[in-house]
């Protein structure tokens, strides 16, 4: 059966939703602070009310909204899944068919400095033959893409960002990038879906070798190593949202500060700002992600890639990636890739350690991250 043909989207929150965030923002009890009231107890008490105070008043939701509907939008359903997506064709000789996969606590917000610059790098100071028609779908439970009501649909992504690419969009051929849960996507992609897909690009590597294996080199046993301390000392929200998402989501889906505060972690935790996340971000910038998943309540449902697996999904594998592959580390993310481990599970054909930038790198780092993925993708045209 032939996909149905896709709908013109546009985000528009009502207003009624958005008094209703400034009224409870407004009524919000804080909690005390536990010792000092800095990182190490979790989001500090003052800069999570100062950006609460913004979003109540001074953050201007129609200007953010209007910038996102500014990009092409389309809503596809896929069976019993509901998608949104935007679809930026690009202005070239010929445009290279790109699939973006955002990660959590992310939105497609992420890619929203590096849309122009891809789909028209001549407007942008490049090279117009290194334009991308850029295709951007909010994973499923993610704003404002529904996933059915039914477990197992974390496993079934791959397989619709085939189908919405190459029935519903037309593209034979593509390529596709991703970090965090959306470079677990993007690996399924070249791992079983080759006969589609060109080349992939990735933030994040994932493989089953453990340090158990006898032939692991020193930097490879490193990683391991970091990557578990990791798991250990950052991973409990993975944990949680793994093994008890709906008890989290009830707290989360009723207090827009509490929301807030759990995003806000992730953005400090995983970025590249020496200390101050707002030297990465404005407090506008902040505020966008956490605005889009209380409009749609969509925390919840974002927590299901954790709640199907039942795991950190992080620790996912998936079999030798043979399509062309390029890792892009960049610093502020954890753990840091190395080569060699990449190298065991994925054709790494370029392996690129950025000068800046972290999990969030399109939003953080947007120049190096454009350049980057430019330079990856020119060799597959």
């Amino acid at each position: 059966m032939a996909a149905p043909a896709p709908e013109p989207f546009a985000i528009a929150v009502p207003e009624d939703t958005l008094d209703d965030l400034r009224r409870r923002l407004g009524a919000t009890r804080w909690p005390d602070a536990i010792g000092p009231d800095d990182w190490t107890s979790g989001a500090p008490l003052a800069l999570v009310r100062a950006l609460a105070d913004h979003w109540r008043d001074g953050f201007d939701w129609r200007a953010q909204e209007r910038a996102l509907n500014a990009w092409p939008q389309l809503r596809v359903r896929l069976d019993d899944y509901d998608l949104h997506v935007i679809h930026a064709r690009g202005t070239g000789p010929d445009p290279l068919p790109l699939v973006l996969t955002h990660g959590w606590p992310s939105s497609i917000h992420e890619f929203s400095k590096v849309l122009g610059p891809l789909t028209d790098p001549a407007a942008h100071g490049g090279d117009a033959a290194d334009a991308f028609d850029v295709v951007i779908p909010a994973v499923p439970g993610y704003p404002f893409s529904r996933a059915p009501d039914r477990t197992g649909t974390w496993p079934e992504v791959p397989g619709l960002w085939r189908r919405l690419m190459t029935e519903v969009l037309g593209y034979p051929r593509f390529v596709a990038a991703g970090g965090d849960i959306g470079a677990i996507v993007t690996s399924a992609l070249g791992a079983h879906h080759a006969d589609v897909v060109d080349a992939i690009q990735l933030q994040a590597v994932f493989g089953d070798t453990t340090l158990h294996d006898p032939t692991l080199a020193d930097d490879e046993r490193t990683f391991l190593e970091q990557r578990a301390a990791w798991a250990q000392t950052e991973g409990g929200y993975a944990h949680q949202q793994a093994t008890r998402p709906r008890t989290l989501a009830y707290g989360l889906s009723d207090s827009p500060a509490g929301l807030l505060a759990w995003i806000l972690e992730k953005f400090h935790a995983w970025s590249d700002h020496g200390g101050d996340v707002l030297r990465s971000f404005t407090r506008d910038e902040l505020l966008v992600t956490p605005t889009l998943y209380w409009a749609a309540n969509a925390i919840g449902s974002s927590f299901r890639p954790y709640a199907d697996t039942g795991e950190i999904v992080g620790d996912s594998a998936v079999p030798y990636v043979t399509v062309p592959v390029g890792v892009a580390v960049y610093p502020g993310d954890r753990p840091l890739p190395v080569r060699s481990y990449a190298e065991r599970h994925y054709n790494v054909q370029r392996f690129t350690v950025l000068p800046r930038g972290g999990h969030f790198a399109a939003l953080e780092a947007p120049e190096e991250w454009i350049e980057e993925t430019r330079a990856f993708f020119r060799p597959v045209r």
